[in-house]
């Protein structure tokens, strides 16, 4: 019998809550007909995805699909009608990223995301608030936001009015400092009084004073403003911050390892829950109301803040404290890798993500570890590798796809002969039918691509420079080259042009057109038009005082061409031009890269027998322009490489001093130790089914040629998941026979066989000396231009050396197996030295008896038939 109730007397205890049965019929109709966005998800992805409520951090490691946890959130949220489009912050770190993230909402809801207009990056959004409040900030709606060139100027029109010297304290270094203390959110008076003391004799301080007084005068903002005058608004206008905490119901960041305290600090103020209206008043450096309590201490010691906050780590952030909120925080997800925050240099807090379960009580931290790129042995060797690191938060990417190739490990005897066999492995590759757009060199130091740009041009491989241009469009190296343009060639305007006033000498655009106008008329170059100038009154004292003593310069240094050795010889323009001292003197950050370029520059002299040779050589270099789709090895940094990857990554210059940085080492300690092996875990990460490590024995550092140590990453790397092998350009690390074979004791090392003679005779060696020596460690040999010893012996450490074997290995790659096509007595004229007989051959090197010039030894390239 059905008993029945009066609906008067139903209670709500009478119908108990229901939820369906894990993997009961309602459960699995259920998921049959959710969303299509959420199927492919795996466990971890998912719940990253459908925990909307309260602070989330979603640790996400190098392949794990963060960009598509981050965009299917966003889709979540908006299907399941929690917010609305314009209700969603959702902020990354570049355009390409906010597009690509547009594009794929746009695929998952079926429509174009139009109605985002909270979806940007950080400056894009922060100038959007500020433009609405511009008033606030005394300024326009319709202010400029100035670039860096902007910067400078404006820079350098204060030190002007204040009598400071340019040149000892350069604009450019005090636009860095201004952008330092803006990223960490000081206003001018906040900055501590040490930090100002660091310029200009203490006057640092006023100088930011000045430039924000005078970019108010002329209505612009610089990229540092657009965050920090938002906090500044945030923290005077507590009814505004309440506007924006009441519109955004939830914010999502990407990158969060990246973000530097100014941005750490907006998104604090933003992810708050909204204030009563009758808040407290808030003042500049505090932010605090009924619901929260947030303390901004600005412009104090380190040590000061580590008291106001017993949990903030002594190393966390100077001159910021941050009190746990005493209300609860909005709905905030971030998406970041501790282990790939690789931008401390630039104000990077990787802190900040260390912290969040502490700055956002009660978060989830979700780990997705399950990588969709590498092979196990190259996900086991990055883990490895980072798990030496102690400021981190944890996680072991793990992989469903095969073990793969084990990571290689190959030492070579010098940067060049890296170069070399890097060159010859990618051949390889090519010929194995693997795309050369699949193919990276990742890089520790932008001047390491020199050997490869140089390699590639030789060997015709098409290769494309990322994040940077390539080693001889740098515009340090550029300049460098139309000194030496102009010694070899007077009449090359352009070159001459370029460098007439570089470093600064007084000789402004007006100097310049009157020597463009005399030469026009007398129809001769530039330089003699600058020659004749000098003799007359036509430019002020000054102007033609300097002008003179660039003619002689260049003068001098022609004659100098002809007794002094052209690597020398660019040494001595680049100091007596005052070019090297001119990036001596500039403290910007990019001013010692810079000089280790130009370093490089006359290093990569020494392979040519003269200055036109050289020349000639990088026209051949600069000439190549491929297309942007054009198959090709790209070549990078390691910092540029971030968020991308390749099929095959190698990685040369895993050396101590170069990897890890010895700058990086002794200017933050262990902290920059930790950050350079992040570095180490994002190279590896960037390789799908290959990643290859070099290192070489032998480096030219600052000039001088130095024996390297191994990088200590290389013994941190598992011994199961690593493999050694031996460098196919040449000789390599260690061997039982001493430095290592001979590149001519392995036919298959060149692909091909050659029948020169020397080729012969190194091949005639190699037999009568028995084969190689074998592997083992590096040996204390006795040179090899000292008597010959007699003794067998092959063990480690012995005295065997290789005799004549090296020598005769070093002629043959120096004439390249070529033959000249002239032959002895044969009649010749050299466009320099005039007309001459061939008196010696040496494979593509003639030495001539010249009528007037006497016997010189020239390429033959360089003569023709009389």
């Amino acid at each position: 019998m059905i008993r029945m109730t009066e609906p008067s007397k139903i209670t709500s205890q009478s119908v108990p809550d229901h939820q369906p049965a894990a993997g009961g019929i309602a459960a699995r109709a259920r998921a049959s007909v959710g969303p299509k966005y959420l199927s492919g998800l795996n466990p971890e992805q998912r719940e990253a995805v459908e925990t909307l409520d309260g602070p989330v951090l979603v640790l996400a490691g190098a392949g794990t699909g963060k960009t598509r946890v981050l965009t299917t959130r966003i889709a979540h949220i908006l299907s399941q009608g929690r917010a609305r489009p314009g209700e969603i912050l959702s902020v990354t770190f570049t355009n390409k990223a906010a597009r690509e993230m547009k594009h794929r909402l746009g695929q998952m809801l079926g429509h174009a995301v139009e109605g985002m207009p909270w979806l940007g990056t950080f400056h894009s959004i922060g100038g959007r608030i500020l433009r609405t409040h511009a008033e606030l900030a005394q300024l326009k709606s319709n202010f400029t936001v100035l670039d860096v060139d902007d910067q400078v100027r404006l820079l350098k029109q204060l030190l002007q009015a204040e009598n400071i010297d340019d040149k000892r304290w350069p604009a450019r270094m005090l636009a860095g400092l201004i952008d330092g203390w803006k990223n960490r959110g000081l206003m001018p008076s906040q900055v501590p009084s040490g930090e100002a003391a660091m310029f200009a004799n203490g006057k640092g301080g006023k100088l930011y004073t000045s430039y924000q007084e005078r970019l108010k005068i002329l209505n612009a903002a610089d990229f540092g403003d657009l965050l920090l005058e938002n906090i500044r608004i945030f923290r005077e206008h507590p009814d505004i911050l309440r506007q924006y905490q009441q519109r955004f119901k939830f914010i999502l960041v990407d990158e969060y390892q990246d973000t530097n305290v100014a941005q750490y600090l907006w998104l604090r103020l933003l992810s708050q829950a909204p204030a009563k209206p009758a808040a407290p008043a808030v003042i500049p450096g505090r932010v605090e109301d009924a619901n929260y309590d947030v303390q901004l201490h600005v412009g104090e010691s380190s040590s000061e803040s580590d008291d106001r906050d017993s949990g903030l780590d002594a190393a966390h952030r100077p001159g910021m404290t941050v009190a746990p909120p005493a209300g609860p925080t909005k709905n905030i997800c971030c998406v970041g890798d501790d282990d790939q925050s690789i931008y401390g240099w630039r104000g990077a807090e990787v802190d900040n993500i260390l912290r969040f379960d502490h700055d956002f009580p009660g978060a989830k931290v979700i780990r997705l570890e399950r990588n969709y790129r590498s092979t196990g042995h190259i996900l086991a060797a990055a883990s490895h590798l980072i798990a030496h690191n102690e400021g981190r938060l944890g996680k072991t990417l793990r992989t469903e796809d095969v073990e793969g190739e084990k990571v290689t490990v190959t030492g070579a005897w010098d940067s060049e002969e890296e170069a070399r066999g890097i060159g010859e492995e990618i051949e390889q590759l090519q010929r194995q039918g693997e795309k050369l757009n699949e193919i990276a060199i990742l890089v520790r130091a932008s001047y390491q691509m020199r050997e490869f740009e140089d390699r590639f041009v030789t060997l015709g491989l098409p290769y494309r420079v990322i994040g940077g241009p390539r080693f001889y469009e740098r515009a340090e190296i550029r300049d460098a080259l139309a000194y030496l343009r102009v010694i070899n060639s007077p009449a090359d305007d352009l070159a001459f042009e370029r460098i007439v006033n570089t470093p600064k000498r007084g000789l402004g655009d007006a100097t310049v057109q009157m020597l463009h106008d005399h030469a026009r008329k007398r129809r001769i170059p530039l330089f003699e038009a600058a020659r004749a100038v000098v003799e007359t009154d036509e430019l002020k004292p000054k102007a033609r005082g300097s002008l003179r003593d660039l003619v002689a310069q260049f003068d001098r240094w022609r004659a100098q061409r002809e007794v002094t050795a052209h690597t020398d010889l660019a040494q001595i323009v680049l100091d007596e031009s005052g070019y090297t001292e001119m990036w001596q003197k500039d403290r910007s950050a990019d001013a010692a890269g810079r000089l280790e370029n130009l370093k490089e520059l006359v290093r990569s002299m020494e392979e040519f027998e003269n200055l036109q040779g050289f020349l000639e050589h990088i026209s051949l270099v600069m000439d190549r322009d491929g297309g942007a789709e054009e198959d090709a090895v790209s070549l990078m940094t390691l910092h540029s490489a971030k968020g991308l990857e390749f099929d095959n990554v190698f990685l040369p210059g895993w050396e101590e001093g170069l990897f890890p940085s010895q700058r990086t080492l002794d200017e933050q300690g262990r902290a920059g130790l930790e950050e350079e092996r992040r570095l180490g875990h994002v190279g590896l990460t960037r390789a799908r089914r290959r990643a290859k490590l070099y290192f070489a024995t032998n480096r030219r550092i600052h000039g001088t040629w130095s024996t390297t140590i191994p990088s200590r990453f290389l013994d941190e790397l598992p011994a199961a998941n690593v493999e050694i092998t031996e460098s196919r350009g040449g000789s390599a690390w260690g061997g039982t026979g001493g430095y290592g074979a001979s590149r001519f004791d392995d036919m298959e090392a060149f692909g091909s066989s050659y029948s020169t003679p020397g080729w012969q005779r190194a091949q005639a060696n190699r037999n009568r000396g028995g084969g190689r020596g074998g592997g083992g460690g590096f040996e204390e040999e006795a040179s090899s231009f000292s008597p010959s010893s007699s003794s067998p012996d092959f063990g480690s450490f012995s005295s065997r050396r290789r005799g004549p074997m090296t020598i005769e290995g070093e002629l043959v790659a120096k004439s390249t197996g070529t033959t000249s096509e002239f032959s002895l007595s044969d009649r010749v004229f050299h466009q320099k030295f005039g007309y001459g007989r061939v008196t010696k051959i040496d494979g593509n090197k003639l030495t001539i008896a010249f009528d007037k010039a006497g016997e010189k030894k020239v390429v033959d390239s360089f003569v023709q038939r009389a």
